[in-house]
């Protein structure tokens, strides 16, 4: 399903192939031969989305897009089912795994791997080729360190600075739950005017 949110309208060259499940909502922009699988959502909320070629976003993963974050995924990436990139960069040959999630201001460098259930926090550098394996966290910049689930406190030390109420919320942290979601829900509202294109018509323009 093609939609257009907020005047912009999904870009898919006539070699990428989009699922009938799946939804691009907004200024998404795919490159040649990119596969988007069923139930997959690539949503421009109010940033682009933009992949590179020969990307594969499989079965009922999330990339979003965010103003200050716009999603930009490189060549020959794949996202995994059900994984999640939030306003990250995904540099090119980056493997993220099923149930991998990347939060924003993040950046995956080149030929890196996010296995399953791992997760790369906000506004943190994963280098090129760095493997984060299974469920853990990396977190830090420059450069991430990474993380066992189980070493909470340690990993606290590094993301308390990084800022995830800032980044993606735009609020201190400490701010109450029914104002962040105040501002949530008065956000997505914009959604209330979004369009689903004909499939009759292009979406090459």
């Amino acid at each position: 399903m093609l939609i257009e949110h907020r005047g912009q309208r999904p870009v898919v060259p006539a070699s990428a192939y989009v699922a009938p499940t799946a939804v691009l909502c907004g200024a998404v922009t795919l490159g040649e031969r990119a596969r988007v699988l069923h139930g997959a959502v690539l949503t421009a909320e109010d940033g682009e989305v933009r992949t590179g070629e020969n990307v594969v976003v499989m079965e009922n993963a999330l990339v979003r897009g965010r103003r200050r974050h716009p999603a930009l995924i490189g060549n020959a990436v794949l996202i995994g089912p059900h994984a999640h990139v939030n306003g990250a960069r995904i540099e090119d040959e980056v493997f993220v795994a099923t149930g991998a999630s990347v939060f924003p201001g993040a950046v995956a460098g080149a030929g890196s791997e996010l296995r399953i259930n791992s997760v790369l926090q906000v506004n943190s550098i994963l280098p090129p080729g760095s493997v984060v394996p299974i469920g853990w966290i990396a977190a830090g910049a420059p450069e991430a360190q990474l993380f066992a689930p189980g070493r909470h406190d340690e990993l606290w030390e590094v993301q308390r600075e990084l800022d995830f109420p800032g980044t993606v919320y735009g609020v201190p942290r400490g701010t109450s739950m029914r104002d962040i979601m105040a501002r949530q829900a008065g956000h997505f509202a914009a959604h209330l005017d979004d369009r689903v294109l004909d499939a009759d018509h292009p979406s090459t323009d």
